[in-house]
């Protein structure tokens, strides 16, 4: 596996998994309510036990991600999201984990690379957390499941990148933790890199035609710019 370079010219990131350590977030909560029964829990660890619930979650959600596009109700559902929270009382969510280095990792590589956001996250759920980590200023572009009619793995986030930025799909590199991340950078003729950070597993990553694989956005510095 091997990047061609010389192609590079907008860099595309995925956010849950890939910027944003979500998977810690959510082992962490569905660790707090697993822990009434961890007597009865593989070697009586309900941490270890939420991972492999998220980890097995991941394929489902993705399809999930795939239907609602055929249904077309990605509004109805933030409206109906935003509805469920007001009226339960949910307040927006204020501390959010990040992976290790991606601060310092995204700085070095801003100089060198216009960098956009992909995410299928709604709007507000996204700006959120690029908002309150202070990422916001470092992308060019940000682009959220409400964008584009079709959210990844379909190809048109980074044919809207691609466009915004005045460059061709082929020369965008896509970033992220999972399938559906890889497989909507394929379908766009872009390269592909996927990162052991989040929900994704190496060999389903490599199936799906990642062009390299790295642990952690931290990384991809060493790769592009030295």
């Amino acid at each position: 596996m091997a990047l061609d370079k010389k192609r590079i010219q907008v860099l595309c990131f995925d956010v849950d998994g890939t910027l944003r350590d979500t998977d810690d977030e959510i082992i962490t909560q569905l660790a707090k309510w697993l822990k009434p029964i961890r007597f009865i829990l593989h070697k009586k660890d309900p941490r270890l036990a939420a991972r492999r619930l998220v980890m097995g979650f991941e394929t489902p959600a993705n399809y999930f991600f795939e239907i609602k596009d055929w249904l077309t109700i990605d509004d109805e559902l933030v409206k109906f999201n935003s509805w469920l929270q007001n009226i339960q009382g949910i307040k927006p969510k204020k501390e959010f984990l990040i992976i290790p280095g991606i601060d310092t990792s995204l700085k070095k590589l801003a100089p060198h690379f216009p960098m956009t956001v992909i995410s299928a996250r709604d709007e507000a759920g996204t700006m959120v957390f690029l908002d309150h980590v202070k990422f916001t200023r470092l992308f060019i572009c940000i682009v959220t499941g409400q964008t584009t009619p079709y959210t990844k793995p379909w190809p048109d986030p980074i044919y809207w990148v691609a466009e915004q930025v005045g460059v061709s799909p082929e020369n965008c590199l896509m970033i992220g933790d999972t399938t559906v991340d890889i497989r909507s950078g394929r379908a766009a003729g872009a390269q592909t890199v996927g990162v052991l950070s989040g929900f994704g597993h190496e060999k389903e990553l490599v199936r799906a035609g990642a062009d390299i694989i790295l642990e952690s956005v931290a990384d991809l510095p060493n790769i592009l710019v030295r």
